[in-house]
């Protein structure tokens, strides 16, 4: 079987990997790297659950191959605790009561994110239009426009 070394960096970390040619990220991330935090719900990108941010961008990682992330700049839902903290979206997540099931939440965390990284202060109208791009069968959204506020409360 024919195989490409493919080097990035994941999470603070140098990985280089032999990948199939078509193998997704999603698939390199849990089945190679242990990173579970990315789910796969739909496997065709609607639903937002294997959101992970490569070079600052949202993406969904069962979209995109990984020889395509030849030295990128990854971050999984795992990279974002720092010093053993977690990041203000996680905590303000569980604060709000923004985790139901759970299943979307890091693809939801990753979205957000990647908003807050860009815009330190979203109007609820910037929050609502991009997380709209995830899907959540169990919350509402209500409570994670409410986290994703206070985040952004805590992160300026």
């Amino acid at each position: 079987m024919k195989t490409t070394k493919v080097s990035f960096q994941i999470n603070n970390e140098n990985v280089t990997l032999e990948v199939r040619p078509y193998e997704t990220l999603l698939e390199t991330l849990r089945e190679r790297l242990v990173l579970t935090g990315a789910k796969e719900a739909c496997g065709m990108g609607a639903c937002g659950a294997c959101t992970v941010i490569v070079n600052g961008i949202p993406l969904r990682s069962c979209l995109v191959l990984t020889p395509e992330v030849e030295g990128a700049d990854i971050t999984t839902i795992e990279g974002l605790r720092q010093n053993g903290n977690l990041h203000p979206l996680q905590e303000a997540f569980m604060e709000k009561g923004a985790v139901q099931c759970g299943f979307c939440t890091s693809g939801m965390i990753m979205t957000a994110k990647a908003l807050l990284d860009r815009n330190k202060k979203p109007t609820k109208k910037e929050i609502v239009r991009t997380i709209s791009s995830n899907i959540c069968r169990c919350t509402g959204y209500k409570k994670i426009v409410e986290a994703v506020e206070e985040a952004a409360r805590k992160t300026r």
